[in-house]
């Protein structure tokens, strides 16, 4: 699963990296936990951008969750690129079923749409079908998470091979 921090402030004089959660990013992490948990997708391992906003969203997403995985604040999610993140993914471990990994864009919506299947998006919101992979195309906003399946180990996460199983926005809830 990947998730995008939630909505960050951009306080004068603060650098990028310590730049902390909006009042929407305070809302919208937990409604996105309280998702996942009633969806069934609680984590087994997380990985983390060092970036204070990435870590306040991790800190209101998982009190939300039915899980307490192993969490791990990796430095190289920050500003990474496509291979950066397929890396960092690749690097879990063997015994995780089910990974969140927290970053930025443009990073994660790019890794995100070079992992997707393009033959094999996915019905994306209740109500009707939705066609997840075109809204996830057209912008994939603060605290969204795209949800993906596949066969196979972490090092085997290439492009084009995982199925967008869901890509759900705050404003979908």
């Amino acid at each position: 699963m990947l998730l995008r921090h939630a909505k960050s402030d951009w306080p004068d004089g603060v650098p990028d990296h310590e730049r902390p959660l909006a009042a929407r990013g305070r809302n919208d992490a937990p409604v996105m936990g309280r998702w996942l948990r009633a969806e069934g997708y609680g984590p087994d391992h997380v990985v983390c951008s060092t970036a204070v906003r990435t870590r306040q969203t991790w800190e209101l997403v998982q009190p939300e969750l039915d899980t307490a995985p192993s969490t791990v604040f990796e430095p190289r999610v920050y500003a990474a690129s496509v291979q950066q993140l397929a890396e960092v993914v690749g690097g879990a471990p063997d015994a995780a079923r089910t990974l969140l990994l927290i970053g930025h864009n443009p990073g994660i919506e790019e890794f995100a749409l070079t992992l997707a299947d393009t033959g094999a998006d996915a019905d994306s919101v209740e109500g009707g079908r939705t066609d997840a992979l075109d809204r996830m195309r057209g912008k994939f906003p603060t605290a969204a998470i795209a949800v993906f399946e596949w066969s196979g180990g972490w090092d085997q996460l290439f492009p084009g091979v995982a199925r967008l199983a869901r890509f759900v926005t705050p404003r979908d809830l």
